[in-house]
């Protein structure tokens, strides 16, 4: 495979969870409604900050040098992610 089919493919890979994140989050919700995006938006990065913290906790089981570091910040993140998502919902 060369470098350039490589570097499409993984391009597509980040593009594919961006759309996926985003329809996730409810892109069609402020279009039907007439609304504006910002609950969108915001969901958009609230779900990257969770895909963050799964990566980093991710990294913890494959490495053995940092493995406290990173199951700290994923934790963290995820747990972020969580209060967020919480406090979007209204049940704060």
């Amino acid at each position: 495979m060369n470098k350039i089919s490589s570097k499409t493919l993984s391009g597509f890979k980040y593009v594919y969870l961006v759309v996926f994140f985003a329809l996730l989050a409810g892109f069609f919700h402020p279009l039907i409604t007439n609304t504006n995006f910002d609950g969108f938006v915001l969901g958009v990065l609230i779900l990257f900050v969770g895909l963050a913290g799964g990566i980093l906790l991710y990294k913890a089981a494959t490495s053995e040098k940092r493995r406290g570091i990173f199951l700290g910040g994923g934790f963290a993140l995820m747990a972020i992610s969580l209060y967020y998502i919480i406090q979007i919902t209204g049940r704060v």
